[in-house]
């Protein structure tokens, strides 16, 4: 039996009852719709990554599209001195960093700087996926989806998705407030995501939008850098975080066909020079010696957005940037990360020296399974970080995944959810 331990990044979660992964566009359908109409609890499920499942039983559906077609409509190359606009469609259930590597390949710009962000493009919309200077929202033209209401077929475009910070209409059907599911349409949205349509540009170049990755490649932002180049650098900035996804995850029979092996074998070949410069040899199977760091759920908390006076509460060194509140009002949006590590979480946090979960030795807002934890233990450590920083600066943080059976009775704060 499948269990989610088996198809999430953080590796923890209970068995599934009813595991189904549709080939096709209508059986998709029909299994989501199976679910609804029998009444039982539905998880349409990506890459696994920004999700974390009780170590219970789940006695629903969990549908994973298996339909992972990318496709280009237009010229696959500009017409001279014509429009350099290219149109490419993908399945929701391709792998996100497979698609960012075609469209490289294929010499487009647009979507470069989102390399190595584990999950699949139909996650990408419902998440707004974004990193070094660009968001997936930017690059979107229109998002084939079900809706579980109407039981109909719909096409949104970007005015529809409502796109904010890490944000979607999408999302937001999930949630009644932030972080507090909604009655009917949790942990699945209202909108199922059958695939996305992108506008991106043809050009081999792309520009440097963000002062870390121009750093790692020695130049300064707005520069213009061949698009390969930027993804390369790209991954190696996420590899020093322990921000990517563990290849050797894909060995496994529950992840197999849900990544194109050309780019897990690339992966494969990264991780392994990246052990190597850290003196760590191939392990007795011949694969590289998994990352610990890696198994998370990534970011786990949302940076808190603050009104003026909460803000001016925090210390003189929290950082502080402009936000909007919820209902329109200038807010002060602060670091999630900085606040976990002034409230004496550091690196490498573990609730006791023998912990399974424990944060990252890299990156202290990745909650990360460090061998044989359960989400229970997650759930432990998540709730002693949130602690922590409660007590020192009265700020409550807000997970950042999808929680099923775990942290459900947070009293949630004005967060990222609403920005």
């Amino acid at each position: 039996m499948t269990s989610f331990a088996d198809i999430t990044t953080m590796g923890v979660g209970g068995p599934i009852a009813h595991f189904i992964e549709p080939t096709t566009r209508v059986g998709l359908i029909e299994a989501v719709e199976d679910a609804d109409s029998k009444g039982l609890p539905l998880v349409v499920i990506g890459g696994g990554s920004n999700l974390l499942v009780s170590d219970e039983p789940f006695n629903g559906v969990v549908v994973r599209d298996a339909r992972r077609q990318i496709t280009v409509p237009d010229e696959a190359a500009p017409v001279e001195g014509g429009d350099r606009t290219v149109h490419v469609n993908a399945e929701a259930g391709a792998n996100w960093d497979d698609f960012v590597a075609f469209t490289v390949q294929l010499g487009l710009e647009g979507v470069e700087g989102l390399s190595g962000i584990p999950g699949t493009v139909g996650a990408s919309v419902v998440q707004n996926i974004g990193a070094y200077g660009q968001e997936v929202a930017t690059s979107v033209e229109s998002v084939e989806v079900w809706d579980r209401e109407t039981k109909t077929t719909r096409d949104l475009t970007p005015a529809d998705l409502r796109f904010g910070y890490r944000y979607s209409a999408l999302k937001a059907s999930m949630y009644a407030a932030p972080a507090r599911p909604a009655d009917r349409f949790f942990p699945t949205p209202r909108y199922v995501v059958l695939s996305v349509t992108f506008v991106l540009t043809h050009s081999a170049e792309g520009a440097v939008g963000y002062g870390q990755l121009a750093k790692a490649l020695g130049v300064e932002v707005g520069d213009r850098m061949a698009t390969a180049d930027i993804r390369e650098a790209v991954l190696k900035v996420r590899a020093a975080k322990g921000m990517l996804e563990d290849p050797t995850r894909y060995t496994s029979p529950a992840m197999a066909g849900t990544k194109r092996e050309a780019n897990i074998l690339a992966d494969l070949r990264r991780l392994a020079v990246v052990n190597e410069s850290a003196g760590i040899a191939l392990g007795d199977d011949g694969l590289p010696v998994p990352d610990r760091n890696r198994h998370s759920c990534g970011s786990f908390f949302m940076n808190p957005i603050l009104t003026a006076d909460e803000a001016a509460a925090l210390p003189e060194d929290a950082p502080r940037f402009p936000a909007t509140l919820p209902d329109g009002t200038p807010g002060v949006k602060t670091s999630a990360a900085w606040l976990i590590d002034h409230a004496g979480c550091h690196k490498g946090y573990r609730v006791a020296d023998d912990a399974p979960a424990g944060l990252s030795t890299q990156h202290t807002l990745a909650l990360t399974n460090r061998g044989g934890a359960s989400a229970a233990d997650v759930e432990t450590l998540a709730r002693a970080v949130q602690r922590a920083v409660k007590d020192h600066f009265g700020v409550t943080l807000v997970p950042e995944p999808v929680c099923v059976g775990v942290l459900s009775d947070l009293d949630a704060p004005v967060s990222d959810l609403d920005s």
